[in-house]
């Protein structure tokens, strides 16, 4: 231990003793002052108020502020000593048992009735109620026995505000904040990287202040003040790290691709069997345009489910091999590359087949590239692609193999943009001369501030109306659980859907037997819960049971590729009734007679995955129907979920839903790269306001000092809170 100054880079052994510096290493992540310090406090709980027991979730890691109520000592049944049961209570009505195994006479004198206490422990249920088996804990107030040893953590939490740690068992939270008194103590800020004039204008704390208040707050409203300039460092440095990409980007140049009068795109438009919705054609405008200029496109085309975004691509393509290039369209699965290609050629008629019999004068071709085509089938595909006599290419990232050269790639467009790496899109704009346009596609909704903070350096388009002809889409929960006979209706509803000449979707969480995938969660979770649904078990039950005589086909992603194109291809020529499939049915697939989709264990989906599942039904005349079936009893938050996804189709509204129920991080990357996220405070849904003025902000300072020169401290603060690592992530999306 020493006392002398420590800054960000000082390693905590020297500050907190060999044994606790490996324990924060190994279980938090935590290395070195700078670590600790961003290390921020999860909640703040006040003395003399309570922890809401009620609300705790089994299987959750916790921390809780209560008072104790009473103890018990009973002889254990099945070995020699005694089982201390102490109840811990919340003020509310809420309690939670304390189970301590052996004899441990000195712990029942020290949790006497109407001591407070933190207490810490992974929550389990027996009989009915909520425990914490032998957990962790520090009394705080005045005397009594057991005070000595506690006296050091209780020093922790003089302040009526009580910080509560991401703990760890083995590192309890009064462990970490004895160890964060122990940094602040001799710990030196770095120089502060907001420019002095923006903290002005802003009215922002200084960051030694913050660092401070934020760990040992002397009152709510400095406590306030120091999570606002903390979260400011978070934004700025993302908002100047996408502002930086985009200003770099605009930079680029590009072929222009500009609108070619009596070409492809208006011979195309011309043979539309329908009218485009408003919405596509104000798109259309804005891509054609950004097409023509001398700079790459970055554009982000979102829309709900079945808004037409697919017309809107080829529009963009057929511009491009207007103009002498060619498209690209890379899609995440081969089901779905293969879709979009047998989708692309059938709009494109005559248009899409050059050099065969029938096509158009001017036609071009619509050629896929995946990895599961045969040797003869790829060497023509991969021919055509070179000479540029494939104008449109659709592929998944085998597109990105050696040995797939374009003539003159002009275009990028991007399905399902969550799904692929930053790496994957570089690879393939670095096939091209100079940097292609890209177009990026989703489906996934995404909330105003989602789009700033994770898409900020791409422009966006929005696609809200849906074509003409779309059905509406009704959407149910049955709680098999506690209504078996719902689940039976289920099925028969099933049934007369595919009597009266319709198709279904049953869609489990899990593949079945073999190595886990990514499309499947793990077998169990930690909980002991049973493993998920999985397809290869699902459809022979239910081929013998509530779907007897009906066709079945079994869609997965462990399938070999050309076994999915027959499946899929049976299940649209209308050969299936019923296919049983994955989440590899989300995206794209698109079989206008299925009405009926059956989500089993969905509890197990997130919402913008329910909410994509289920826009594969009612694509036709007829409405569709999505029936999500869980366990998941009434009240608990699995169910609460569903019933939002049942209760609206409005994907903005549940994406925001969706983000509520996230951790910040997940979002913004901590979870995508294995590793700590530095931007622990920033909330995408109540920040929005500080993150648009960050934006703001940061603009203007791209704008005169574009590389941040003149700012060296704010370029290293923005180098450590949005790494390259992060930095591709936030890109990527």
């Amino acid at each position: 231990m020493t006392s002398e100054p420590c800054t960000v880079d000082t390693p905590l052994k020297k500050l907190v003793g060999e044994k606790t510096a490996k324990a924060l290493a190994s279980h938090l992540d935590l290395h070195t002052a700078g670590d600790l310090v961003y290390h921020f406090p999860r909640r703040y709980d006040e003395r003399g108020e309570h922890t809401d027991i009620r609300s705790l979730d089994v299987g959750e890691q916790v921390t809780v502020l209560a008072q104790v109520q009473r103890t018990a000592v009973r002889p254990m049944r099945q070995r020699r000593g005694n089982l201390l049961e102490v109840t811990v209570g919340d003020g509310s009505g809420g309690t939670l048992t304390l189970t301590f195994f052996g004899n441990q006479a000195w712990r029942e004198r020290e949790l006497r009735p109407g001591r407070w206490g933190l207490f810490a422990g992974k929550v389990t249920e027996f009989r009915g109620k909520r425990q914490l088996n032998g957990p962790e804990y520090v009394l705080l107030g005045e005397g009594g026995d057991g005070e000595a040893a506690a006296s050091e953590e209780i020093e922790e939490f003089a302040g009526a505000l009580i910080p509560v740690y991401p703990a760890a068992a083995a590192v309890p939270t009064w462990v970490i904040a004895r160890c964060v008194r122990v940094v602040l103590d001799t710990f030196t800020p770095p120089e502060d990287p907001l420019p002095a004039t923006l903290r002005a204008s802003r009215k922002l704390a200084g960051i030694d202040v913050a660092l401070r208040e934020i760990h040992r707050p002397s009152s709510k409203e400095a406590l306030y003040r120091a999570r606002r300039r903390l979260k400011w460092d978070e934004a700025f440095a993302v908002q100047l790290t996408l502002v930086q990409r985009k200003h770099r980007a605009a930079a680029w140049p590009a072929r222009p691709r500009p609108a070619k009068p009596g070409g492809l795109l208006d011979a195309f438009d011309a043979r539309l069997p329908y009218e485009l919705t408003p919405g596509q054609r104000d798109v259309g405008v804005e891509i054609a345009a950004d097409l023509a200029t001398a700079h790459p496109m970055h554009r982000l085309l979102q829309g709900e489910v079945g808004s037409g975004k697919t017309v809107v691509a080829l529009r963009a393509m057929l511009q491009v091999v207007d103009a002498g290039g060619q498209a690209a369209l890379l899609a995440p699965t081969e089901v779905l590359a293969a879709q979009h290609h047998r989708g692309i050629l059938d709009l494109l008629g005559p248009l899409g087949r050059a050099g065969e019999l029938g096509a158009a004068d001017d036609a071009t071709r619509v050629e896929l590239v995946t990895g599961s085509l045969g040797a003869a089938a790829r060497r023509r595909a991969l021919a055509e692609v070179a000479s540029g006599a494939a104008g449109i290419v659709l592929g998944t990232h085998a597109l990105l193999y050696e040995g797939v050269d374009f003539a003159d790639l002009g275009l990028v467009v991007v399905d399902e943009q969550h799904r692929f790496g930053v790496e994957q899109r570089d690879a393939l704009r670095a096939k091209a001369d100079q940097p292609p346009h890209v177009l990026v596609m989703t489906a996934t909704p995404i909330p105003r501030t989602v789009a700033m903070t994770v898409y900020g350096d791409l422009e966006t388009s929005t696609l809200s109306q849906l074509p003409q002809g779309r059905s509406p889409i009704a959407s149910h929960v049955v709680p098999a659980a506690e209504k078996p006979a719902f689940l039976d209706r289920a099925w028969r509803r099933l049934r007369e859907e595919v009597a009266a000449g319709h198709q279904a979707y049953v869609v489990c969480p899990r593949i079945g037997e073999g190595p886990a995938s990514e499309e499947e969660p793990p077998p169990v979770d930690d909980n002991g819960r049973r493993p998920p649904m999985a397809v290869t078990e699902v459809a022979p039950l239910l081929a013998e049971g509530p779907l007897h005589g009906l066709r079945i086909g079994v869609l997965h992603g462990r399938l070999p590729a050309d076994e999915k194109d027959v499946v899929m291809r049976s299940f649209a020529a209308g050969d299936v009734d019923v296919l049983v499939a994955t989440t590899v049915v989300e995206v794209g697939v698109n079989v206008p007679n299925a009405t009926v989709m059956i989500v089993l264990d969905a509890d197990r989906f997130g919402v913008s995955q329910l909410h994509q599942l289920r826009g594969r039904v009612g694509r036709g005349s007829a409405p569709g129907l999505c029936l999500l079936v869980t366990e998941a009893l009434e009240g608990a938050s699995a169910r609460e979920r569903l019933d939002a996804v049942a209760s609206t189709t409005d994907g903005f509204k549940l994406a925001e839903l969706d983000l509520e129920q996230r951790r910040e991080g997940d979002v913004l990357g901590a979870t995508q790269s294995g590793r700590r996220s530095h931007l622990r405070l920033l909330s995408l849904l109540r920040d929005a306001d500080l993150i648009r003025d960050a934006r703001a902000e940061a603009i203007a300072l791209v704008e005169e000092d574009p590389e941040l020169a003149r700012h060296p401290a704010l370029a290293a603060s923005v180098a450590a809170l949005v790494d390259e690592e992060r930095a591709e992530y936030l890109e990527k999306g």
